[in-house]
């Protein structure tokens, strides 16, 4: 490397690091390996299939159906026996065991508060307390992310509401709710901070709809330091990192937002998918690699600590449900408009079913996005931990079967990325 270039990356890397708070963890200095304890206390289709084929009702296709279509007392059992039983202690143990160093905890709004004609069931901040005394006793920091906003930021089943056109931004009255749960959110936990070193605001907002809703998001994140960085009703600020996301912008349409010294202790979340569109599910398995060595370049030189917050090594959205309940996959054409690209058999389900070539490409894949996710950021959190039935995206069925090694430092193609 250039010796300007060099002095300039350690000029930028010195301004990111020069933090007036004390985080519980070193970000920008060591590199964040961690994982999603995804379909936990949000639930997802595609994650926990059989949670909503056991309904028998195929109207049942996020959170809010699955509320809204049930009887309550029915309902609140199958969710209290996942909460339950999906992640418990001994998962935190293995996460901690596997050389991992943060947990991402997505929720919803509705596990703070349920207005009027919204049919969610309560119950799941018990087990997200209980996911930072786990992880606090296994030596993991956690990111508290909201997953689903009132109105939906997004429209994603994921949100909680699956819905054609997210209307979150569209409602004061949604945006001020969430400022009030991100408020108590913060009060649960600003002492906590050697634990819970970060919270997630909102989860991908969808800027691709255009000025209005990220006008929105843009306030919101304001909004949202205020009330995660200064909790105190005072000019204290507390240690607690304020992860925005970049809203399905380029980074650089984030350039200079939020950054020191006027702005202290915020990272921005990026989310870096090969599989939600006709041409990444149409790339080869050595172009998924390639695209994902490419992404050192468009990671690198950005001025906020950088977390790579969601990836998967899967290549293909074979994942029953994966688009949502009762839609298919772009891979094998049954995904409406889609074109055809190949069978899904063997790519996706019990790992028992993979071939030995495809095992070899999913270590390679995850090695590519690791060595690049800390060459050009600042580390990763890879969806999810566990599925029901797509082992290709589980990170423990990887350290199972071998393509995520016990250790993520212990690579067998260090040189894949060249």
């Amino acid at each position: 490397m250039h010796s300007l270039a060099k002095l300039a990356l350690f000029g930028l890397a010195a301004v990111r690091q020069a933090c007036a708070i004390s985080p519980g963890f070193p970000y920008g200095s060591e590199k964040v390996r961690g994982v999603n304890l995804g379909g936990w206390l949000v639930l997802e289709p595609w994650i926990t299939p059989s949670l909503f084929d056991n309904t028998g009702n195929d109207a049942i296709v996020d959170e809010w159906t699955f509320g809204e279509y049930q009887n309550y007392d029915t309902a609140l059992g199958v969710l209290q026996n996942h909460w339950n039983t999906w992640i418990t202690e001994s998962d935190f143990a293995a996460i901690a065991a596997a050389g991992l160093n943060h947990v991402r905890v997505p929720i919803g709004y509705w596990a703070f508060e349920v207005g009027p004609g919204e049919p969610y069931i309560q119950g799941q901040l018990p087990y997200l307390q209980n996911a930072v005394t786990w992880a606090g006793q296994n030596g993991l920091k956690v990111i508290v992310d909201l997953h689903g906003a009132p109105g939906s930021q997004n429209g994603y089943d994921n949100s909680g509401h699956r819905i054609p056109y997210p209307e979150w931004q569209s409602n004061q009255t949604n945006v001020q709710r969430t400022d009030a749960i991100i408020k108590q959110l913060e009060g649960m936990f600003e002492s906590q901070t050697n634990v819970v070193s970060i919270i997630a605001p909102l989860n991908e907002p969808a800027g691709y709809d255009g000025d209005q809703i990220l006008s929105v998001v843009r306030q919101y994140w304001y909004d949202s330091y205020g009330n995660i960085r200064y909790p105190y009703g005072t000019s204290q600020q507390s240690n607690t990192i304020e992860l925005i996301h970049d809203a399905f912008q380029p980074l650089s349409y984030w350039t200079g937002f939020m950054t020191p010294p006027n702005y202290q202790g915020v990272a921005m979340d990026t989310h870096i998918y090969q599989v939600f569109s006709d041409a990444d599910v149409a790339m080869t398995w050595p172009q998924h690699i390639s695209a994902a060595c490419a992404e050192q370049s468009a990671l690198s030189g950005f001025d906020l600590w950088l977390i790579v917050g969601e990836w998967s090594t899967s290549p293909t959205d074979c994942a029953t449900y994966l688009n949502g309940r009762g839609v298919g996959s772009r891979y094998d054409g049954t995904y409406s408009g889609s074109t055809y690209v190949g069978s899904c058999t063997g790519l996706t389900g019990s790992a028992s079913t993979f071939s030995a070539a495809y095992k070899t490409f999913l270590r390679q894949f995850w090695e590519a996005q690791v060595i690049s996710y800390e060459a050009a950021a600042d580390g990763w959190v890879m969806w999810a931990w566990k599925t029901e039935s797509a082992d290709e995206w589980s990170y423990s069925a990887g350290l199972q079967n071998g393509w995520i090694p016990q250790n993520p430092t212990d690579l067998e193609y260090p040189s894949i990325c060249g």
